[in-house]
């Protein structure tokens, strides 16, 4: 934005260093003159000596003086006057060059900040501030911009990393379908069936990831209203959803807890939980597997959380689950293996609801989950 020019902040302190300097200095003088000089009459009469017989001088003493001469105001003023002059020219002078000093001493800070903040506009989001010494206003602030500078760096790899396995995984759907496309048109004799039912199959794979795509999006932008969100009745309309896929593979689903109220979006709430529970279906035993939903009510937050039965994670592995095209162990596609995306919306929905996401292995094989969210005000 372009901006008149005008005075630097370090001009500004110095004048105002000086400014106050000579207004103390003016207050100073004026008490002299309130308290001290008004005092001294106009003209006062020197005393002459007396016209009368001569005094008797004794040797050994002193002779009588001759005639006193005591100042009055205008010779206090004139003496004062030229002192006083000089006085306040000297405190201008100290005023703006410690003022300057100083200034520029307060105003170094804030000058690495100004640097490392036109580093990170000229894209290098790697350089840190690291100001040294005690706390105060300009430490605090420079660590804040050093956390979000932090913050920036890592969300902008993460970004990178994002778009890239994005655009692998569009990819490889387009690349099956123009094959296809070109065995159909270099051989019009063949049989289409199979070719439409792959087409189809590749097709609805695409758009799975295209809406997965579009609710990340949606999450990381907090685009949506809070409303009064029941995370207890979110967990049973998920487990209905699901429910048809656990039968299939042969799972129990068990829910228990709390009414757990916190505020959000009931659509992307809803999102989350479904997108755990098919998580832990999909990554569960063959047969005979479960998964546990249970929600808990804390003093100032709620949790959800979602166990299944399964293989054995690593910690390793389990930090690595969270990011985008990630499918446990490996990355297998199955029939509803779904797009590598479940967890990572699970993610970016929580920290849009200003929550914690928790992964930890169990003991026994399978995964726990504990999303944790801030509670809802109670009705008045």
């Amino acid at each position: 934005m372009a901006r008149e020019p005008g005075w630097s902040v370090r001009l500004k302190l110095t004048l105002s260093y000086a400014g106050f300097l000579m207004i103390a200095g003016a207050l100073l003088l004026a008490v002299v003159w309130v308290f001290l000089l008004r005092y001294v009459p106009d003209v006062i009469a020197n005393p002459m000596p007396s016209t009368g017989a001569p005094q008797p001088h004794v040797r050994g003493t002193p002779s009588p003086p001759g005639p006193m001469v005591i100042p009055d105001r205008s010779d206090l003023l004139a003496a004062f006057g030229p002192k006083v002059a000089l006085m306040l020219v000297f405190l201008l002078a100290f005023g703006l060059i410690g003022g300057w000093i100083l200034a520029g001493s307060m105003l170094a800070p804030l000058t690495r900040i100004t640097q490392a903040t036109r580093l990170a506009t000229a894209g290098s989001l790697s350089h840190r501030i690291q100001l040294e010494g005690r706390g105060d206003e300009f430490r605090e602030l420079a660590d804040s911009f050093d956390t979000m500078l932090a913050r920036l760096e890592a969300h902008d790899a993460e970004q990178q990393r994002f778009a890239a396995n994005a655009s692998h995984e569009l990819r490889t759907p387009l690349a099956i379908t123009q094959t296809l496309l070109d065995v159909a048109r270099n051989d019009p004799d063949r049989d289409n069936g199979k070719l439409v039912e792959h087409l189809h199959s590749i097709n609805t794979r695409a758009i799975d990831l295209t809406e997965a795509l579009l609710v990340l999006s949606r999450a990381n932008q907090r685009s949506f209203t809070r409303e009064r969100v029941d995370l207890s009745l979110a967990a049973e309309e998920a487990a209905e959803t699901v429910l048809p896929l656990a039968e299939e593979r042969g799972l129990t689903i068990e829910t228990a807890g709390d009414i757990t109220p916190t505020m959000g979006s009931r659509t992307l709430l809803v999102q989350l939980v479904t997108n755990l529970l098919h998580n832990a279906i999909v990554h569960n035993l063959p047969t005979g597997g479960t998964v546990w939903v249970t929600t808990r009510v804390r003093p100032q937050s709620v949790q959800l959380i979602v166990e299944n039965t399964g293989e054995k994670l690593t910690s390793q592995q389990v930090a690595t689950l969270v990011e985008p095209f990630q499918r446990g162990n490996e990355r297998v596609r199955t029939d509803h293996s779904g797009v590598g995306l479940g967890l990572a919306i699970v993610k970016s929905i929580t920290e849009a609801h200003d929550g914690t996401l928790t992964l930890t292995p169990r003991p026994d094989g399978g995964l726990r989950v504990m999303v944790e969210l801030p509670a809802a005000p109670k009705p008045m």
